[in-house]
């Protein structure tokens, strides 16, 4: 159930053909303009059927370099507990600042009867990842789960239409589907925004799988913060809030 908001959420629990502000730079290595920034940190309360059941953050420590290359380094946790089932998971994402195309991503997962580390390398010239010393293919601009949110927050989005991404780095669960459904006002714990509402689709099972039907609430501003996310799970319904902002590009 954690595991899979986790990789929902990071995204996901979410990519094109190329990055559309990518065309418009005059210089390679200059940095994207992003609704984000280095300091960035969201903080989110996970219920199940409105039950508390954990936190979440995720938060960008800084820009690193990658074999030469610099990159935003994000980080992902979430703990919790339901009944008997407890999660600390922690993920790391390093992707590319002129592109948001993803180099590494490390997954550390401790869960009730599932604990398991994995390391991924991302080789777009080769089309192909490296998981844990196994090379398989990809893709051209691939983006793993904790990439692909902060890349669905760069991206235009307009009420009504409807997105296909190929850029995920598993190349048979391309392409992804993003309709944007609606504009409404939405309270969470953090205060009430106005919102953009994504209905995600991704050919697997669990949160943004086609039996999900799940939603994302992005705020309607400069940020494009992930606000809220709803899924309907086999155990219930998750509903996922932000509580916390610090350090935001807000304006």
């Amino acid at each position: 159930m954690f595991r899979a908001l986790i990789l929902a959420t990071l995204f996901t629990s979410l990519v094109g053909t190329g990055h559309p502000a990518a065309s418009s730079r005059t210089a390679e290595n200059d940095p994207l303009r992003v609704p984000f920034k280095v300091g960035e940190r969201l903080t989110y309360q996970a219920k199940v059927n409105f039950m508390n059941a954990g936190t979440a953050t995720m938060s960008v420590e800084g820009i690193e370099e990658v074999r030469g290359r610099p990159t935003f380094h994000t980080i992902f946790n979430v703990k919790g507990k339901v009944l008997f089932f407890h999660v600390d998971d922690h993920y790391e994402s390093w992707f590319d600042t002129t592109n948001l195309v993803s180099l590494r991503h490390v997954q550390h997962i401790d869960e009730t009867k599932y604990k398991t580390d994995k390391t991924y390398d991302f080789y777009p010239d080769r089309r192909v990842y490296v998981r844990n010393g196994e090379e398989k293919a990809s893709v051209a601009q691939p983006l793993d789960e904790g990439s692909f949110v902060y890349f669905m927050r760069s991206v235009p989005l307009e009420v009504g239409k409807t997105y296909e991404f190929n850029r995920y780095y598993n190349a048979e669960r391309n392409p992804v589907i993003i309709k944007v459904d609606r504009v409404e006002r939405v309270k969470v714990p953090a205060g009430e925004f106005e919102a953009l509402v994504l209905k995600p689709t991704i050919k697997s099972k669990g949160l943004f799988g086609e039996s999900g039907e799940a939603e994302v609430w992005l705020a309607n501003d400069s940020t494009r913060t992930l606000l809220k996310l709803k899924s309907k799970l086999p155990v219930g319904t998750l509903y996922l809030e932000l509580k916390g902002i610090e350090n935001t590009s807000r304006r």
